[in-house]
């Protein structure tokens, strides 16, 4: 298959070169920040619009809601590119409500649509090991799958309208968010009692306590090893979806909140472009620890 891929950073990249790997076809927009590697392995285009014109599928792994809009319907935008029959798939994380709209927008011009947002963070995007959460209709899902099957291993079709897979992306950052609010806590209150925090996680690892944020986030923070997997700006963003989806529905997400701010603590600190395991340092902070 003839594929765009728009959107290749830290989890884009690996992403669109495992689609090429697997004897794809690759097309891409021309961009500074574009790899020796990548430029190799796709044809470079001039722009969304020229990438959309050529490939039968065009997937978007961009930051927030306002960039998918821009790729999308913005000057020389996909949009501009689309016949009718071609895909569109979106594996970014942006706003459900937004992408029902957007989803609307390019059924009008006779293409699918499939939300798709990932979880797994760049290692799952290198190893192809992706959770993929998706939502479209029956024909367009099944038409994305053998994509995803070579970006991802727990694939789910949420619901067949369109913000459906976007819906359940948010409630993946809440859990994650809550989850590392919680192991974060446990290891400052165990540095701070004088308990050696990786004999304590060693010990939880057996327990009821385990869980994968305590195997790998905890281990992160032990040896403070922050380089991102996911940044916190993005999860900032990814909550920031959360709470105000909550407030047009008249619904309290209190701890969601409290995670928001302790994220915020750590930006405050120069750690937006942490790994978001960074969000012990807000704790530490707190307890009056030396956090770096």
């Amino acid at each position: 298959m003839k594929i765009g891929f728009i959107g290749l950073g830290i989890m884009g990249r690996p992403m669109a070169l495992n689609l090429k790997a697997a004897g794809h076809e690759l097309f891409v927009p021309d961009r500074r920040s574009l790899t020796d590697e990548l430029r190799a392995a796709a044809t470079v285009l001039s722009d969304a619009a020229a990438v959309a014109e050529q490939a039968e599928a065009i997937i978007l792994m961009v930051p927030d809601t306002p960039d998918v809009e821009a790729v999308l319907f913005g000057p020389n935008g996909v949009t501009e590119g689309l016949t009718k029959g071609k895909l569109v798939i979106d594996m970014s994380s942006i706003s459900p409500i937004a992408t029902k709209d957007f989803a609307a927008r390019v059924a009008k011009l006779g293409c699918d649509y499939v939300d798709a947002p990932v979880s797994g963070g760049e290692v799952g995007a290198r190893q192809a090991t992706l959770t993929i959460m998706a939502g479209g209709s029956e024909a367009a899902f099944a038409r994305a799958l053998p994509l995803f099957e070579l970006m991802g291993k727990n694939i789910t079709h949420v619901g067949t309208e369109a913000g459906a897979g976007q819906v359940c992306k948010v409630c993946n950052q809440i859990i994650v968010a809550l989850n590392i609010q919680a192991v974060s806590e446990a290891l400052t209150f165990a540095r701070k009692a004088g308990a050696d925090p990786a004999k304590v996680r060693q010990a939880l690892m057996g327990g009821f306590a385990s869980s994968r944020i305590l195997e790998v986030h905890a281990e992160r923070m032990i040896n403070r090893t922050f380089n991102p997997g996911f940044r916190i700006k993005l999860h900032q963003k990814d909550l920031n979806l959360a709470l105000s989806a909550a407030r047009e529905m008249g619904m309290a997400l209190p701890n969601t909140a409290i995670a928001q701010q302790m994220f915020s603590v750590v930006t405050a600190l120069g750690g937006a472009d942490q790994d978001h395991s960074a969000l012990v340092r807000a704790i530490e902070t707190m307890a009056g620890l030396e956090s770096s």
